[in-house]
């Protein structure tokens, strides 16, 4: 009895094993062949090696290589600009770092655009493109939109002033538009755009080409200039805008109507006697 129960104990064994083995393979070749599917479906992206912030930077920051990380980024969605080699972003033939022109976060793209040369400081000429100048405006809560103005903002900028001593006729004050789309490079003293809440500004700094800078110092002299934010991609052209008050008011100047010019009447005098008399006679010119 003890030999049988031993018999059927190894069988139970053997087949018990026997199906564990079978089991196994099967799970095998299902991922096998679930693996050589997924092979056939995947698409194979070329990458390349692109610097990003391995931290967040804040404008101002020199850059140091504790502070980048190399990551691998779809070739054909590089950023343009973005450093893809160490040699590019640290030069080797010189020990000066860059500076955070722009604030970034953790994973953000290093761009040209958003650091300094290598060597040179985060002031305000490092903003300034070819053939631009810096020019201050004056504002305060009403002509300054409140406060919200930061740096790389896009800002129109309207002159209101009398034009009575220059146009024959003008009345009242007038309201228009002399530049579109200038960029902000500073607000007050500050040249970095991760300012915190709002601030009152008493300045803004604008990058402007000379002939703007000209037409500023003659506006911001002889009136009073506002400023209007313009939204982000927004790249409306806008067209001459001009208000005045009747305009504004809706009023219309009535025409009058042309006086007619009296008939011209020529006379002659003749004397009779104590009397003198007016006689009527043809016009000759």
């Amino acid at each position: 009895m003890r030999a049988v129960f031993g018999l059927v104990l190894i069988v139970g064994i053997a087949l018990a094993g026997g199906a564990v083995m079978l089991a196994k393979n099967y799970i095998a070749e299902y991922q096998s062949a679930l693996a050589n599917e997924r092979g056939k479906h995947q698409v194979n992206i070329p990458t390349v090696t692109v610097f990003v912030a391995d931290r967040a930077l804040s404008y101002g920051e020199v850059l140091s290589k504790d502070s980048v990380r190399q990551v691998l980024w779809p070739q054909s969605s590089v950023p343009e600009g973005a450093f893809l080699t160490p040699e590019t972003l640290f030069p080797t033939d010189s020990s000066d770092l860059r500076v955070v022109l722009r604030a970034m976060e953790v994973g953000e793209a290093i761009m040209e655009v958003k650091v300094t040369e290598p060597g040179k400081d985060a002031g305000l000429i490092s903003q300034l493109e070819p053939g631009m100048r810096a020019f201050a405006i004056r504002v305060d809560v009403a002509s300054g939109v409140s406060g919200f103005l930061r740096t790389g903002d896009r800002v129109d900028v309207y002159w209101t002033g009398s034009i009575r001593n220059t146009v024959k006729g003008a009345r009242g004050e007038i309201t228009r538009l002399i530049e579109t789309a200038v960029p902000l490079i500073a607000i007050d003293q500050s040249t970095g755009s991760d300012m915190e809440g709002t601030t009152i500004a008493r300045t803004v700094t604008v990058a402007a080409r000379p002939e703007q800078v000209a037409a500023l110092v003659q506006a911001q002299s002889t009136g009073r200039l506002s400023l209007a934010l313009v939204g982000v991609g927004d790249d409306t052209v806008a067209s001459v805008i001009e208000i005045d008050q009747r305009t504004l008011l809706g009023i219309v100047e009535e025409e009058r109507a042309p006086v007619k010019a009296a008939p011209r009447v020529c006379t002659i005098r003749t004397r009779r006697g104590a009397e003198v008399m007016e006689i009527p006679i043809p016009c000759s010119n």
